[in-house]
């Protein structure tokens, strides 16, 4: 973490731990105005004059839609076809910024500059350098109307200001991400944070469950097919794009192949956090791979905690989903904000 923007949020009442975990204390874990530390998403850097055209051949999306005006999700797959991580992909200040959780950002930074090879593209760590944020609900458009003189209408769009670039993002409340220098973000932070309140990464996280937006962590890394966590559903997956690692197997799977795995939003009723990579379990599941996983857990304001889980179809059809065991926490079936394409 940036040293500056770590002592700048110890200054507005936040612990910060040995780790650079940051934590608000507030007895309202999910206001209705909420301000957000991003901190726990890493950053990379890619520039230089083939930026996009290196990109393009390693990502699910296709990077030429990407400019200072929109922005996307996309994943980056093994030869096998399944993802090692996903990211958004925007730009700011002319270069590509891929941010992702911190956890699978040291092994893509350290992955993606051996396929740079003659390309005229650098590959760095920016983490340091720029700092986000985020704001959602109700609020959020008339707190930026007086910083932004226009806002960007639909998730994915962009809009850049005076070194801040500004992200819509999927889900109800409104929710945006604003990324750009320390000062510039600090001025920014105490201004909102006069409405808005302080919250924690947690109900981040709980916002992109219900926005069905999946997130790849360590313990999920080379686990799904990138349709098997809705991808194509969120506008992550290009395919017409062209080659990329992995390409054949994820076209495959939609051209030939029959999907029996998908991702499903859920709850359950249990005083152990679900962990992304958790297995599940279903009485009389057959498959070798077991009944599913968690892709992501989050408290809910409600009790319990709300998830996203990647499993078979047939039995999250029939309602018998269970953590820790073929007995143990029933997993209820939840509605994402979207349908499924058949076809």
């Amino acid at each position: 973490m940036n040293s500056q923007w770590k002592s700048f949020l110890e200054s507005q009442s936040a612990q910060v731990s040995s780790d650079n975990e940051v934590r608000f204390i507030s007895e309202a874990p999910f206001p209705p105005c909420a301000l957000f530390d991003l901190s726990h998403l890493g950053l990379i850097r890619v520039s230089g004059e083939d930026a996009q055209s290196f990109l393009q051949g390693q990502f699910t999306n296709d990077t030429r839609e990407v400019t200072d005006r929109w922005s996307q999700l996309s994943a980056y797959c093994s030869p096998k076809g399944r993802m090692l991580a996903n990211f958004r992909i925007f730009q700011h200040q002319g270069d590509y910024f891929l941010q992702m959780p911190k956890e699978t950002h040291a092994a893509v930074l350290k992955r993606l500059p051996m396929f740079v090879l003659m390309s005229k593209a650098t590959v760095t760590d920016a983490s340091e350098e720029i700092v986000a944020i985020g704001l959602a609900g109700d609020c959020a458009e008339a707190l930026l109307q007086k910083h932004f003189s226009s806002l960007p209408g639909k998730p994915g769009a962009v809009v850049q200001h005076d070194a801040i670039t500004l992200i819509r993002l999927p889900g109800v409340p409104a929710r945006y991400q604003l990324i750009g220098a320390v000062e510039t973000v600090s001025t920014l932070w105490s201004e909102l944070s006069t409405t808005a309140q302080p919250a924690n990464r947690d109900y981040w996280s709980l916002l992109d469950i219900r926005a069905g937006i999946p997130t790849i962590y360590q313990a999920t890394s080379d686990a799904f097919v990138p349709q098997m966590t809705n991808m194509q559903q969120v506008d992550g997956v290009s395919f017409t794009k062209g080659c990329y690692t992995g390409q054949e197997v994820v076209a495959r799977m939609k051209y030939l192949g029959k999907l029996k795995r998908r991702m499903y939003l859920a709850s359950v009723d249990t005083d152990t956090q679900p962990m992304p990579g958790d297995e599940l379990f279903a009485p009389g599941s057959e498959s070798g791979q077991g009944a599913g996983r968690v892709v992501e857990a989050s408290p809910s304001p409600k009790g319990g905690y709300e998830l996203l889980i990647v499993t078979e179809i047939k039995n999250f059809e029939a309602d018998n989903l269970h953590l820790q065991g073929d007995n143990g926490p029933k997993l209820k079936p939840g509605s994402l904000p979207y349908g499924f394409d058949e076809r």
